[in-house]
């Protein structure tokens, strides 16, 4: 496995070429399932995938876009995915009329974490949300003398930010590390890796859960979800991680198994938490922008768990940049 990037450079494909080949053919396969299953087992649920895998070309689309443009292209898309994110969150959550001033300096939050981002300036972007935003809102919220529902309202605009702006900007940080600390793919190869990783992990426990989902895993949060669709996607998401990533990361060893094991739990901690928070709101989706998925919460979910695991556990076993 370490020699494969450089069969692949020999004959003239990079890994994440290779990988977005790979993705294609996925995409293929299910957008024929898409037309297939739903004639073929009618009245199962797989009514919804031909909504599902139209969004998923445009969404592969965009990111592969991103992608090619660098590390620019890369955050610009990501500060738009926060900022839709934190307005489908805030849009959601209990208000008091007196958090109005707030929203607003809580979307600053966006632009300030982006601008640590363009100028590499880590050491900022690591404190700035979850030690002085943490601290600075509450403050202002405090000031604005209404203490009804004062801790609810500090909590929920905090848990917001980290989950839908801090947490998301640690993959276009991934993208500013210099190819000399990623030199398989490059930092292209890092983010495509959690990429796909994070999101073929739901798609395997969607669908292992349909063919074979049996006994349900969280009934009172997620009722979908069962024990045979977790543990098929689990295992399929550490086989792709354990074959893909010695290609696409400097990860070896103890640190890609432990990446591997992971990072498929940390992806369905993500979707059942934001499925116990819809469910607490009563909502189903956080909102209706993406046809088959919902809001765009609904799609990066796991996401929000899955992205500061692996950047720290590669700055951990891995990169010298972090």
């Amino acid at each position: 496995m370490p020699a494969l990037a450089h069969k692949l450079s020999v004959i003239g494909l990079s890994p994440v070429t290779v990988g977005l080949l790979a993705v294609s053919v996925f995409l293929f396969l299910g957008t024929a399932a898409a037309i297939l299953l739903p004639r073929l087992r009618a009245g199962t649920g797989f009514e919804d995938l031909g909504p599902r895998m139209v969004s998923w070309w445009v969404m592969i689309a965009l990111l592969t876009g991103a992608l090619a443009l660098g590390w620019r292209g890369t955050a610009l898309l990501f500060a738009g995915v926060s900022f839709l994110a934190l307005r489908e969150f805030l849009s959601l959550a209990p208000a008091r009329r007196e958090d109005r001033l707030v929203i607003g300096v809580a979307y600053l939050a966006i632009p300030i974490s982006y601008i640590f981002i363009f100028n590499n300036i880590y050491l900022f972007y690591l404190v700035f949300i979850p030690v002085y935003v943490f601290l600075g809102l509450p403050f202002l919220m405090a000031g604005l003398g209404q203490p009804r529902g004062y801790l609810a309202s500090t909590s929920a605009f905090h848990w917001a930010l980290v989950t839908c702006v801090y947490n998301i900007g640690f993959i276009p940080l991934l993208m500013r590390v210099p190819h000399w600390d990623a030199p398989q793919a490059g930092a292209v190869g890092l983010v495509f890796l959690l990429l796909a990783a994070t999101e073929a992990n739901d798609v395997f426990q969607y669908v292992c859960g349909k063919l074979f989902g049996r006994r349900r895993i969280t009934p009172a949060i997620s009722p979908n979800k069962t024990w045979e669709g977790f543990l098929g996607g689990w295992l399929l998401t550490t086989g792709l991680i354990l074959l893909a990533g010695p290609a696409l990361t400097p990860l070896r060893g103890v640190g890609l198994w432990t990446v591997a094991l992971s990072l498929p739990l940390a992806g369905f901690a993500g979707d059942v938490t934001f499925s116990a928070i819809k469910r607490d709101l009563g909502v189903k989706d956080t909102s209706g922008l993406i046809p088959g998925h919902g809001g765009i919460l609904d799609r990066i979910d796991s996401l929000t768990f899955t992205a500061p695991l692996y950047f720290h556990l590669l700055a951990y076993f891995s990169l010298a940049t972090y």
